[in-house]
């Protein structure tokens, strides 16, 4: 049984690429505890929670940020500390995940990033050479990139990606350090150039081979999930409110697992009556579904331990019940 739910897992993804995205849930009152207001989502403070999810649909890191706080520098935390066995080559984000410094970061540290550009018309290509040596490319290109300010800090760079690799300092605090700084920071600036050239390359690829992630799905069944307090946090310590968002993610990865499972077993009763249900068909279904779930009244943990390691019997043109 088990192996049926590992292949099952194994037609949306080898568990090699993911997609991360924040997500703002409102905070009970107001307070630097409660949170801060973004005028994006309206007049009530809240908080986001930054998401790193699997290509086979499990949430695996997340992370408390300020609802007024870019999301492109959290995207490599869950990157690099995630604690799983995972091992992420290729991350998707949308365009608030997404940054020139992101981009260098991820390359330098063995990750593909392939954000999802929503501006991406608008963007220019970078160059070395100067614009005017690409006639008809002229209009797509920006500023040249500025290679002697990569040379002369390439190896504070190279301590700094050390730094981040060996988990001395998280990558998020180093990116929000180095922004702050009042005057333009030539570190910050070598970084920006090269991931210029990052970007670039990424967008001529992008071009070819563009791919979607499953983030969105996933902040569905958050939003149904998170109905404690209409669907507020209230909690008001960091330390609480990451526990509350932990506690979030491990109720959607039971969920991920158990229609992992019975998604298996709907295959397998497929293939025994010979109507077996083709690969690429399968690819396009998901366990983040929740129809069948219910998400609320009293919990028997006492009686669901007696049967854990029991099947359920698949419905067969029945009235879907809650699980």
């Amino acid at each position: 049984m088990k192996s049926g739910r590992f292949v099952t897992s194994g037609l949306w993804g080898d568990g090699t690429t993911s997609s991360s995205d924040g997500q703002f849930f409102r905070s009970a009152k107001r307070g630097d505890a409660a949170g801060e207001i973004n005028a994006r989502y309206g007049h009530d403070p809240g908080l986001s929670l930054y998401t790193h999810l699997s290509d086979q649909h499990g949430p695996y890191s997340v992370k408390v940020m300020s609802a007024t706080h870019h999301e492109a520098p959290y995207v490599l935390d869950g990157l690099l500390h995630h604690g799983t066995l995972l091992r992420i080559d290729t991350h998707y984000t949308d365009t608030g995940g997404a940054s020139d410094h992101v981009f260098i970061l991820c390359a330098l540290l063995g990750f593909r990033f392939c954000p999802r550009l929503r501006d991406l018309p608008e963007r220019k290509l970078a160059c070395i050479a100067p614009a005017s040596t690409y006639s008809h490319l002229q209009p797509l290109l920006g500023q040249r990139i500025k290679t002697e300010v990569i040379r002369e800090h390439w190896g504070e760079i190279l301590r700094l990606v050390t730094s981040l690799k060996a988990g001395t300092v998280a990558p998020s605090a180093m990116l929000r350090k180095l922004a702050a700084y009042r005057r333009q920071n030539q570190l910050d600036l070598a970084l920006q150039e090269l991931g210029r050239i990052e970007r670039t390359l990424f967008m001529l690829d992008w071009l070819e081979s563009p791919e979607l992630h499953k983030s969105e799905q996933r902040h569905s069944l958050a939003q149904v999930i998170c109905t404690f307090k209409q669907g507020r946090i209230a909690d008001r310590g960091a330390e609480a409110q990451q526990f509350r968002a932990s506690g979030l993610n491990l109720v959607i990865a039971a969920i991920v697992f158990w229609n992992s499972t019975y998604i298996a077993d709907a295959v397998a009763h497929l293939s025994a009556i010979e109507e077996r249900a083709p690969d690429t068909w399968l690819a396009h279904t998901s366990p983040l579904s929740w129809e069948h779930i219910s998400l609320s009244g009293d919990f028997l943990w006492d009686r669901a331990a007696a049967t854990a390691s029991e099947r359920r019997p698949l419905n067969f043109g029945r009235v879907r019940v809650a699980a």
